[in-house]
C-alpha cells in the first residue's frame, strides 16, 4: 500500500491494528489524509471546521475499524465516514437546505445536454491562471450539496459511480443523475469564462 513502511496490503495492516498494534493506524490512513481533509473543506468551506471534521472522521474510523468488513475499499469506507461527519456539522449549523432531485424531469434523458466531459481536461496553462482556478473552485462550491458531493467523489476523488453511490447511500441510477446534473451546472457556470480565456478551444462536446 502506498504510504506504508512495508509491503503489506491494507487487510494485513488492519488485522495487525486490531491485534493490538494501534500505532500502525497512522500508516493506514496516511495516504488518505489529504483527500479526507479536502472533502470536508469542500463541504464546510472553513479550514478549522474541515480539520475538526477530518480528525473526528479518523477517530471514528479507528473506533469502528473492527466493523470494517472489506466489502468496499478501505478508502471508500473512510471517505464515507468523513462525508457523514461533514454532513452532520452542516446540519447542526443549519447553513443550507438539501433538496432531493434524484429523478430526471420527464423526457430529459441523457442524450441531448452538452456535458463538461471532465473538469481535469482544462489545459494546465489555463488552470495556472489564478483567476480561473478560483473560478472553478467557486463553481464547485456553488453547487447544491447533493450535486457537489457526487462531483467531488466521482471527478475529484476519482471513485467509480458504483463506489460513489455506495458512499452516498443512493442507487447507482440516482448517482448518475446527480453527476449528470452537476456537470451541466458547472458547464453553464464556467463556459462563458473559459471561452473568454481560450476562445479557440472547443471546451464541450455533445453526448
Amino acid at each position: 500500500m502506498t504510504g506504508t513502511t512495508d509491503n503489506r496490503n491494507e487487510p494485513e495492516i488492519i488485522a495487525s491494528i486490531l491485534a493490538g498494534k494501534t500505532h500502525e493506524f497512522h500508516e493506514l490512513i496516511r495516504p488518505y489524509e489529504r483527500s479526507v481533509y479536502i472533502m470536508a473543506l469542500s463541504l464546510l468551506h472553513n479550514e478549522a471546521d474541515a480539520e475538526d471534521a477530518a480528525q473526528e472522521a479518523f477517530l471514528k474510523a479507528f473506533r469502528n475499524l473492527a466493523h470494517f468488513r472489506g466489502e468496499s475499499k478501505f478508502s471508500t469506507w473512510l471517505v464515507s465516514i468523513a462525508l457523514n461527519e461533514a454532513r452532520s456539522r452542516l446540519r447542526s449549523k443549519k447553513t443550507m437546505k438539501v433538496v432531493s432531485l434524484d429523478e430526471p424531469p420527464e423526457g430529459e434523458g441523457y442524450v441531448s445536454p452538452v456535458l463538461l466531459r471532465d473538469w481535469r481536461e482544462i489545459p494546465s496553462e489555463v488552470l495556472e491562471r489564478e483567476e480561473l482556478r478560483q473560478l472553478l473552485q467557486q463553481a464547485v462550491t456553488d453547487l447544491p450539496l447533493i450535486y457537489r458531493e457526487i462531483f467531488l467523489l466521482r471527478d475529484v476523488e476519482d471513485l467509480s459511480v458504483n463506489e460513489s453511490a455506495d458512499v452516498l447511500g443512493i442507487t447507482v441510477a440516482s448517482a448518475k443523475v446527480r453527476l449528470h446534473r452537476a456537470r451541466i451546472m458547472l458547464q453553464k457556470k464556467l463556459v462563458p469564462q473559459l471561452k473568454k480565456a481560450n476562445p479557440k478551444r472547443r471546451w464541450f462536446s455533445w453526448s
